[in-house]
């Protein structure tokens, strides 16, 4: 409440001349006007660097800690000057404040600062995000495989294989870049739906914008595009998985939107859309609602050939129960619950693997210990470091399994073809009446054994490591 005193107080002294604010030009015809900017406890006020304009400002701020009872902390607080300004004491001293300059740091980032510029950006992770996805990965890596101390060891399964889905193998831990990607696509679907957010007023005022408002403009330049380049580049896999839902048709393309079907019209019927004569028309301008309850206004630049009438009777299939109404267009993404964006969904799109049949319901039991479930998972991989594993990667030990001394030690031996360890599968197997082949792996084990009144792998480990 406090915050919406001072919004109002520094709006109504833009409008009456008292404060200037500045202006932001880019690619778009208007400029945007942008006088202040609130944070979660910080303000940045923009006015000229004239006298009056800080007195009006003193006086803002002065009828803000009266009517709210906030205190504003001006010993923090620093005027700083674009460009050459003269007399700067003196306008500070107007306010009551110390004088700052560019380059400086806000909120933890450079501001005012150009790229090339490389120590004003010493302790900034993001610069570069693939070398950042690479150090967090490697803490991750480390600490599955090294345990709590962040020991290095031996990583026993692929990392790939690690960040799929659990139903598709992996441990369902996420890949840092994938994860950035959905993050930053998020932005480009969120231009697509926000009206009229300051966010994107920046943006189209900066860039500018086409395809009636739905997409910005490529950023341009070497400086200050940073960012929005970078999210710049998620646009054709997003849209991609996005559709447009019609409303009144008015920034919608007839032809060469996705609106009534899986790709665009100009796609899908390609020899009609090169007879057309309206190819960049919208939705509501082929549509006429002249002719009793409305109908497809759809010209041609000739008479169809009777070998072309199927290709018209499949196109007019696909217009079938399509028509504008009185809302406006909008976009839903194509997976996502109720066609909206969700981050969670977007990773998995860009995440896409192989189903190879794993058994995952075997062996993320619920009531099991995790850290049994986790040794039944690499088993099931076959990468438990048992002596064969060692030797393969390049240590010279004799190989036989302590337990039996006559066969070699191997992750399918130790569990389910020693002599010994079958002993205490004959006992399981006849406290429950059963007789039953063993397969030649642990993953055929737990493949066939998917039914309720089946035993698992994993029942029987939790038994093993019950006390």
């Amino acid at each position: 409440m406090g915050m919406e005193v001072l919004d109002v107080l520094i709006r109504r002294a833009v409008e009456g001349g008292f404060l200037s604010g500045c202006n932001i030009r880019g690619g778009s015809e208007h400029p945007l006007h942008i006088s202040h900017l609130f944070f979660a406890d910080d303000t940045i006020i923009f006015c000229e660097a004239r006298k009056d304009h800080l007195t009006h400002l003193s006086w803002i701020l002065f009828w803000f800690e009266a009517a709210s009872g906030l205190k504003i902390n001006l010993a923090k607080s620093e005027i700083i000057p674009v460009g050459e300004v003269v007399e700067m004491e003196e306008l500070a001293v107007e306010l009551g404040c110390r004088v700052g300059s560019l380059p400086s740091q806000y909120l933890g980032l450079p501001l005012g600062v150009l790229n090339r510029v490389p120590y004003m950006w010493d302790g900034v992770e993001e610069r570069d995000a693939k070398m950042v996805a690479r150090r967090l990965e490697k803490v991750q890596k480390d600490f599955l495989w090294g345990g709590g101390n962040m020991e290095g060891k031996t990583h026993l399964v692929n990392w790939e294989v690690v960040c799929t889905d659990k139903v598709k193998g992996g441990l369902g831990i996420r890949k840092i870049t994938l994860l950035n990607k959905a993050l930053l696509g998020k932005w480009i679907w969120r231009y697509a739906c926000d009206k009229d957010n300051l966010w994107k007023q920046v943006i189209k005022a900066k860039y500018g914008q086409e395809d009636f408002g739905w997409r910005p403009k490529k950023a341009m330049g070497a400086v200050g595009v940073g960012v929005w380049k970078e999210i710049w580049k998620e646009s054709e896999w997003c849209w991609n998985n996005m559709i447009f839902k019609v409303g009144k048709g008015n920034t919608i393309r007839f032809w060469t939107d996705v609106w009534c079907s899986e790709t665009a019209l100009s796609h899908c019927f390609p020899h009609l859309f090169a007879m057309a004569v309206q190819r960049n028309s919208t939705v509501e301008e082929m549509w006429d609602q002249n002719s009793g309850q409305g109908n497809w206004n759809l010209n041609f630049l000739r008479d169809f050939n009777d070998w072309e009438l199927g290709l018209v009777g499949d196109f007019l299939q696909t217009l079938r129960g399509h028509k504008p109404s009185g809302e406006e267009d909008s976009v839903l993404w194509r997976k996502g619950r109720r066609g909206q964006f969700r981050v969670k969904e977007a990773y998995n799109l860009l995440a896409r693997s192989d189903d190879i049949g794993f058994p995952s319901r075997s062996i993320w039991v619920t009531r099991v210990p995790t850290k049994v479930c986790f040794f039944a998972w690499e088993a099931t991989w076959g990468r438990v470091l048992t002596l064969d594993r060692l030797q393969r990667r390049g240590l010279q030990l004799p190989n036989r399994y302590f337990l039996c001394g006559c066969e070699e030690e191997s992750v399918n031996h130790i569990l389910l073809h020693c002599t010994v360890v079958r002993v205490l599968w004959d006992i399981m197997f006849g406290l429950v009446d059963v007789k039953w082949v063993f397969p030649e792996t642990v993953k055929e084990v737990l493949v066939s054994w998917r039914g309720e009144e089946a035993f698992s792998l994993i029942g029987f480990l939790e038994w093993m490591a019950s006390p």
